[in-house]
């Protein structure tokens, strides 16, 4: 295997929490754990691209991520350096080539419904008939209740100080791989799919969990990784249902506990 050529990343993942004195119903000062939330500058080249509001667990791994998904790099190879500095609450990408077309994608914006995020860059629709995802792999109801009992039992930011989306990468079997959480559910998306490019993870048989609601954003960002089954345990938009329908990816929502809805893609699915 040839040897994959990695940026150069700092580590530097704020702390999650901090605590904070709060009054109880009762009248006592309680002291309390809320989420951190940090401004977070992106740059690429020295141009300033935006700025996204994160909880800071995997700033490097959701620079990468958001740049994955907002289709502005194309490889991994392209990157030569992410470097996050929170002194100055920014993080500099240094391309190995200056980006081609960086201008053209820049000047179409779309605003989105997105928490910690606000835009997505160039024209992504255009690209959602190039997509198609697996059709030999399966989704067992088992499986299914299998990681909703995982994702209940993990650990979380959420379960301490609340206000916090999470989003778990799952392999076929339902077992949990990685589990990021920030102030926006789409940087948490973002920080799996850098993750997944910085450990060349294959998303085709993979299962993608999250606790916000599925909009068309995260349904392409699900595609785009070549993700073929997308669970919430919130609600979907039409939208979100729309593009579902277009990639034909395995949708499922409102799922907690033993409750699911399955909205599209019903022929991965087994109720077994």
């Amino acid at each position: 295997m040839l040897n994959r050529i990695i940026p150069n990343i700092t580590h530097a993942s704020r702390p999650l929490t901090t605590e904070v004195e709060a009054t109880n119903e009762h009248g006592e000062r309680v002291p309390t754990p809320i989420a951190g939330e940090h401004p977070l500058t992106l740059y690429i080249d020295k141009r300033e691209i935006v700025t996204l509001m994160t909880l800071g667990q995997a700033p490097e791994a959701l620079a990468l991520g958001y740049l994955r998904n907002q289709r502005l790099v194309r490889s991994l190879e392209e990157i030569e350096a992410v470097q996050v500095d929170w002194d100055t609450n920014a993080v500099a990408i240094t391309t190995r080539n200056a980006l081609p077309n960086l201008d053209d994608k820049m000047k179409k914006r779309t605003v989105t419904t997105g928490c910690g995020q606000g835009t997505v860059f160039g024209d992504l629709m255009d690209e959602i008939d190039a997509i198609r995802l697996r059709e030999d792999v399966r989704l067992s109801q088992a499986t299914l209740y299998a990681l909703l009992d995982s994702v209940r039992r993990h650990e979380t930011i959420y379960k301490s100080a609340g206000a916090v989306h999470g989003c778990a990468l799952a392999s076929g079997g339902g077992d949990i791989l990685m589990f990021v959480e920030d102030v926006g559910r789409h940087n948490a998306v973002d920080a799996i799919a850098g993750n997944m490019w910085l450990e060349n993870i294959d998303g085709s048989d993979k299962i993608f969990y999250t606790t916000g609601r599925l909009t068309s954003e995260m349904v392409i960002k699900a595609a785009q990784m070549q993700i073929p089954f997308l669970v919430s345990r919130s609600g979907l938009t039409q939208m979100g249902h729309d593009i579902a329908m277009k990639t034909g990816i395995t949708m499922i929502g409102r799922a907690v506990n033993k409750h699911y809805l399955l909205f599209t893609g019903k022929q991965r699915f087994v109720k077994a």
